[in-house]
C-alpha cells in the first residue's frame, strides 16, 4: 500500500526529519511546516474565546437584573427582549469562537506531517526552505507499507472452478477461510514464502477469463519490494504424492517414462504421468507404486531389458516447504 503525504496547510518548510529510504515508524515526525502563523493564530482563537465568555457573562446578568426590574414594575420588556437577545447572541458567539478555536488547532497540527503508519519512506520531493500547500496539495513523499504487503495476481477460470470445486474456497467469502498461497522470488527456489488469500475481485476479466486474486504474506525483514514479480502457487488440495528426479525421467514418442530395475535386476521402462514440479523433483501421478527402484545414475547404460548390477540406494529429499 502506498500513501502520499501530502501540505495541508501552507507555509514554509521548515524541517525534514528523515534520510530518503529509511524505514519508518507510525507516528514518526517527518516533516515541520512553518508554526509560527498558526501558533498566533491559536492564540487569537483562545483569546476571542474570553471575550465571548466575558460578553456572554455580561449579557446573563443583565438579563437576570432587568428581568426582576419587570416585575417591579421599574424596567420595560423590551429591555428584557434585549438582554435576552444579548445573551442569546453571546452563546452563538462563544460556539462560533470555539469552533474557530478547534479549527486553529488543527492547521497547528497539520504544520506536523507523521508517518500514518509503519513502512518505508521514499526520497523527499520538497527541500526544506519551500514553500508548500498554497492552492493545492503539496506531495512532500511517498511511502509504502512493506509489513505485511499484498501479491496480486490472475487465474484462469478453470483453475478458479478447480479451487472452488475441490477446495471449497469461494471468492465472496474469502476470509471466512483462511486458504494459504505461496511466492518465490525471482533469486529464490521453490516457493518459500507462505501467506493467504484475502481477496478476490467480483466479476473476471471478459477478454482473458482470469479473475484478479491477492494474497497477504509477512515481510518483516522487507525482502519482498513493492513492485517485484513472483511465482505464486495456490494448492488445490492436499494429498500423498510419490517424487522423481527431475534428471531420472525420459521422454520418447510415447511420452515422458522412469527407468527401473525389477526383482531380476532387469531394467525396465514404466510410463508414468508426471505432475506438478517441486525444486528438481516431479510429482509421479500414476505409473508407480511407491515399491520400484527407479535407476538415477548411469541412465545411458541402463537399456531395458538388459540386465544390470545395481547399487541400491534410498533417496530421501528434503521435504519441501511449500
Amino acid at each position: 500500500m502506498t500513501v502520499q503525504l501530502v501540505a495541508r496547510v501552507a507555509g514554509y518548510l521548515d524541517k525534514v526529519l528523515f534520510k530518503d529510504g529509511q524505514l519508518v515508524k507510525r507516528d514518526d515526525l517527518l516533516f515541520v511546516i512553518q508554526q509560527n502563523t498558526y501558533e498566533e493564530n491559536l492564540r487569537q482563537a483562545e483569546a476571542a474565546i474570553l471575550l465571548q465568555k466575558a460578553q456572554l457573562e455580561y449579557a446573563e446578568t443583565e438579563l437576570i437584573r432587568y428581568s426582576n426590574l419587570l416585575k417591579q414594575k421599574a424596567a420595560a420588556q423590551t429591555d428584557v427582549d434585549n438582554w435576552r437577545y444579548q445573551r442569546d447572541s453571546g452563546r452563538a458567539n462563544l460556539l462560533a469562537a470555539e469552533t474557530r478555536r478547534n479549527l486553529a488547532r488543527l492547521d497547528l497540527a497539520y504544520t506536523e506531517v507523521r508517518a500514518p503508519f509503519d513502512g518505508r519512506i521514499d526520497r523527499r520531493l520538497v527541500d526544506p526552505g519551500n514553500y508548500v500547500g498554497s492552492g493545492q496539495a503539496t506531495v512532500l513523499a511517498l511511502i509504502n507499507r512493506i509489513d505485511p504487503i499484498y501479491v496480486y495476481f490472475t487465474i484462469s477460470d478453470l483453475d478458479l472452478a478447480r479451487l472452488m470445486k475441490e477446495a471449497e474456497w469461494v471468492p465472496g467469502k474469502a476470509y471466512n477461510k483462511a486458504w494459504p498461497v505461496f511466492i518465490g522470488l525471482p533469486a529464490e527456489q521453490a516457493y518459500p514464502h507462505e501467506g493467504q488469500l484475502d481477496f478476490a475481485s467480483i466479476s473476471l476479466t471478459p477478454t482473458t477469463g482470469t479473475l484478479l486474486m491477492r494474497g497477504i504474506f509477512s515481510n518483516s525483514e522487507g525482502k519482498i519490494l513493492p513492485g517485484l514479480y513472483a511465482r505464486v502457487r495456490v494448492p488445490v488440495k492436499e494429498k500423498v504424492a510419490l517424487l522423481a528426479l527431475q534428471e531420472a525421467i525420459g521422454y520418447d514418442q510415447r511420452g515422458p517414462y522412469l527407468l527401473t530395475v525389477n526383482e531380476s535386476n532387469v531394467v525396465e521402462r514404466v510410463s508414468v504421468r508426471l505432475g506438478a514440479q517441486i525444486n528438481n523433483l516431479r510429482v509421479v501421478e500414476e505409473g508407480l507404486t511407491g515399491k520400484e527402484w527407479v535407476v538415477i545414475n548411469g541412465l545411458q547404460r541402463a537399456i531395458p531389458g538388459r540386465q544390470v548390477t545395481p547399487q541400491k540406494q534410498d533417496l530421501l529429499p528434503k521435504a519441501d516447504s511449500s
